[in-house]
């Protein structure tokens, strides 16, 4: 292959990722706009998001099994063609379930652009600049859902909803036809398997009734509902049904006996808690800085823009790291610290802190993401053979994104239980003789009265105003307590590092940061 050959399919590849990573996000702004122009539930449109990812966790772990029986390149393409005609029908739904059923769908055919995409990443560079290979696919992975939100909303606000859906077009399009001339089959093919028709199904079963259980349980309070007690009991019982059988069969859709190997499940852990972070303080900052600061969708992206840059060139200094020999876990180690500061910093803002606080703030998660990206996919594959490295990346980004679906659960879940308890504390304090709170109700009367209105109904107008700003400082409150939760998840998981510290005094060891 000609170097411009060379560089136009690892443009075109990391393109699909960062298409596929976008969708992951994009479509969180534009919910209220389709539930008005759908005639649905927010509540029915949030199975928007919810089926994307369900299908991306079902179909992650399962892309090696699927490249190695259909072929990389036919399975490459066709995931690329199903993205994109899926993305078009989403665009084109008309009824609130032809839409989730097409993002479903549109999810399957994501999960091979993220996942084939770092390998071919990897093939295109000499086994020296592998670590450079790391960083510029890490960009992709920290690039795509950071900006997803911010073109959502830009896209939402000036054009129309399916339009977020319409962007893929011509960049599957594209991506397709550019892998139809130049993607190639590995050299190493895998051996075809007998398919794991039994696993496939445990998986899918299990694995999609976890993931609803995940995305709708707080909207849906829980274990009230039936259908939420049904599939959490249907996802536990298929879920050990499939790791007992996966390790019974010899030729398993995934092979968990890698798991053995104690980079591989110690980097799981530390990518599910990455995972956590990573998406969670994406779910979080731009709800706090709308919702509460008073930022618009536009000033809220621009919060992420200094961080994102620094991000791209710490991302190439970490692959310049890992190639000179410095420990996986030395670099992952700064990665945690610097989250667990960002989470810390974020718990102890308060409604007048500026945006370039926050921006700075940011700057500290890019940098922690720039820093565990790379080095996580290092350490997993760290200890396994060139033939268990498929798998192993397999499970370290399921591990991924079962973390954000994970913490995004716990941030809502515990942030309804927070504002509770905040507004006990804020309302105790609202008693005739507390002064500053005579003071500040005399204040917003007087306010209402200088504008003609009676007395009677200034006081009405004062206290209602009152309740607004409980409810305010209770919300704010409580998503200021989901940070210092999240910070605390990554404090108490750094201990693990230890166990792999000594052995990764490392052999720069190719990382595909996907699976085949």
């Amino acid at each position: 292959m000609t170097p411009l050959k060379r560089q136009i399919l690892l443009i075109t590849v990391i393109a699909a990722a960062i298409m596929e990573l976008i969708d992951t996000s994009i479509v969180n702004v534009a919910l209220n706009y389709m539930s008005g122009n759908l005639g649905a539930t927010l509540e029915d449109t949030s199975w928007v998001i919810t089926s994307y990812a369900i299908a991306n966790v079902i179909i992650i772990p399962m892309t090696s099994f699927l490249a190695a029986n259909l072929g990389r390149r036919n399975y490459y393409i066709g995931s690329i063609i199903l993205f994109t005609v899926c993305s078009f029908l989403c665009g084109n739904a008309t009824d609130i379930w032809e839409l989730v059923a097409f993002r479903f769908l549109q999810g399957l055919g994501g999960g091979a652009l993220l996942s084939v995409s770092a390998t071919v990443v990897f093939e295109l560079f000499p086994k020296e600049k592998q670590a450079t290979a790391s960083a510029l696919f890490g960009i992709g992975v920290f690039i795509g859902p950071t900006i997803g939100p911010t073109l959502g909303g830009y896209i939402t606000e000036n054009y129309s909803w399916p339009w977020i859906f319409y962007i893929n077009i011509p960049i599957g399009i594209a991506t397709a036809v550019s892998c139809l001339f130049l993607l190639y089959e590995p050299i190493i093919k895998q051996k075809l398997q007998k398919i794991d028709w039994v696993g496939i199904i445990l998986l899918i079963i299990g694995i999609g009734s976890l993931q609803t259980v995940l995305e709708r349980g707080e909207t849906d309070d829980w274990f009230a509902a039936g259908y939420i007690v049904f599939l959490s009991v249907l996802a536990a019982l298929t879920l050990v049904a499939f790791i007992i059988w996966e390790l019974s069969i010899p030729n398993p859709v995934v092979n968990l006996r890698i798991l053995k190997f104690r980079s591989l499940s110690i980097a799981a852990v530390l990518t599910f808690i990455t995972g956590m972070g990573m998406y969670t303080s994406i779910y979080l900052t731009p709800v706090v800085a709308q919702r509460l600061l008073g930022f618009t969708p536009t000033q809220s992206g621009l919060l992420l823009l200094p961080g994102s840059i620094i991000a791209i060139l710490a991302l190439i200094v970490t692959g310049k790291l890992l190639q000179k020999g410095v420990s996986p876990a030395l670099i992952v180690l700064f990665g945690f610290l610097c989250f667990i500061y960002f989470n810390w910093s974020m718990s102890r803002i308060n409604l007048e802190t500026s945006s370039a606080t926050i921006a700075l703030n940011l700057i500290f998660r890019a940098i922690g993401m720039a820093l565990l990206t790379v080095p996580l996919g290092t350490l997993a594959v760290s200890s396994l053979e060139a033939k268990d490295m498929p798998q192993g990346t397999a499970l370290n980004n399921m591990m991924r994104q079962l973390g954000g679906s994970f913490g995004i659960s716990i941030v809502n879940t515990y942030v309804a239980r927070r504002v509770a308890s905040h507004r006990m504390d804020l309302i105790t304090h609202i008693t005739p003789d507390n002064p500053v709170f005579i003071e500040r109700l005399q204040a917003y009367t007087h306010t209402f009265q200088q504008k003609g209105i009676s007395l009677l109904d200034a006081k009405q107008k004062a206290l209602q105003l009152v309740e607004k700003v409980v409810v305010k400082q209770s919300s704010f409150s409580s998503y200021l307590d989901a940070y210092f939760l999240i910070g605390l998840f990554f404090a108490v998981v750094l201990p693990l590092l230890i166990f792999v510290a000594r052995r990764d005094k490392t052999k720069a060891v190719t990382i595909p940061s996907s699976d085949h």
